[in-house]
């Protein structure tokens, strides 16, 4: 299986979403692996976090696309976290997610 193409789209167990940079980065940021729900690499590929507190490993769970899933979770989270904000229209995939906010930017 191949690395995770960033920017990865996190969710935690509440469904808050998260957009980190990269694989290492989302890793370093991410603190503990029982508060996270799922995840997409930037091609809609879901992930799966393993590891401890502070140690996590993101990788992937397979090589078929989940895009209708990340569309669903990403339009649930602005409903329900970002009032009044429209989320990204963007009928292309890699346009859809570089319209994401991204954690640090």
């Amino acid at each position: 299986m191949t690395t995770p193409v960033g920017p990865l789209v996190l969710f935690d167990d509440d469904y808050y979403m998260y957009v980190l940079q990269d694989r290492a980065s989302a890793e370093a940021w991410w603190e503990m692996p029982d508060e996270y729900a799922c995840g997409f690499d930037a091609l809609a590929r879901p992930l799966r976090m393993t590891g401890e507190p502070h140690r996590v490993v993101l990788e992937l769970r397979g090589d078929a696309p989940a895009e209708a899933d990340l569309r669903r979770l990403v339009a649930r989270h602005y409903q329900r976290f970002m009032r009044g904000q429209t989320p990204p229209r963007a009928s292309g995939l890699p346009e859809f997610i570089a319209e994401l906010p991204v954690e640090g930017s």
